[in-house]
Order: structure tokens, then C-alpha cells, then sequence
């Protein structure tokens, strides 16, 4: 019972990602807007196809099991700063200041999901230990 709820929180983590990656892509030119709302002016195109890049690489990483620390590892270092820039409540008026608090809360449950992930591994069903157990027929040795 662990293992299939273990796949099935990786598939869960790493849709965010994933979700995510697609959605800056597709609406790129809004999303460097939201940067610029933030004070991130500098190479904008570099940090978000950075990001995007460690969205898509951390989120397959993740969902397959193959490297799925290192995964969880890219994905923290995207998620940690991401979520202290864009869900500042401690800094917003009064009227902003329930919906960032509630939004810098669950971020920080899939920081928290992503450190278990880390602590824990991909568990049985993932590529890796498909990979470490899977015997190749004596004809192809």
C-alpha cells in the first residue's frame, strides 16, 4: 500500500510542475509581466527558461522515479525563492494579506512534499528500480 501511494504522490507533485512549466510557456509574454510586478527585471528571459527548464526536468525526474532526489533537489532550488518573492504576505495591505498567507502556506506543504521526496526517494514503482531489477535474457549478456 506505501508503494502505490508513494507513485501516486509523485504523480500528484510533479503534475504542479509540470502544469506549470506548460502554462508559463504558453503564456510567456504574461508571465514576464508578473515578474516585472515583482522587481524582477533583470534577464527575464534567462530566469524564466531557467525555470521552466527546472519545472520540466525536476517534474519528469519526479513522476518517473529515475533520479527522483536530484529531481526534488531542482525543484526546491525553483520553489524555496519563488514562494518568499511572490507570496510576501508579511508585506502586502491588508486585503492581500489572507490569500498570500494561505498561498505561502501551501507552498510551503509541496516544499514539504518535495523534502519527504527527497528523504524517501521515488520507493518501489519508479524507472530507477525497474532499471536495477529488470535481467536482460542470457542471449543479450
Amino acid at each position: 500500500m506505501k508503494d502505490r501511494i508513494d507513485l501516486l504522490a509523485r504523480i500528484f507533485l510533479s503534475l504542479i510542475f509540470l502544469w506549470e512549466a506548460y502554462d508559463s510557456l504558453k503564456h510567456f509574454k504574461q508571465t514576464k509581466a508578473s515578474m516585472a510586478a515583482y522587481g524582477i527585471t533583470w534577464q527575464q528571459d534567462l530566469l524564466l527558461g531557467g525555470a521552466i527548464f527546472l519545472m520540466i526536468l525536476g517534474g519528469v525526474l519526479i513522476l518517473t522515479g529515475y533520479r527522483a532526489k536530484f529531481g526534488a533537489v531542482l525543484l526546491l532550488l525553483f520553489y524555496i525563492p519563488t514562494t518568499f518573492i511572490v507570496y510576501s504576505f508579511w508585506n502586502d495591505p491588508p486585503e492581500l494579506y489572507r490569500i498570500n498567507s494561505i498561498g505561502f502556506m501551501k507552498n510551503l506543504a509541496i516544499i514539504g512534499g518535495l523534502m519527504m521526496v527527497y528523504v524517501n526517494g521515488a520507493g518501489r514503482y519508479s524507472i530507477k528500480r525497474l532499471f536495477a531489477t529488470t535481467r536482460l535474457p542470457r542471449r543479450f549478456r
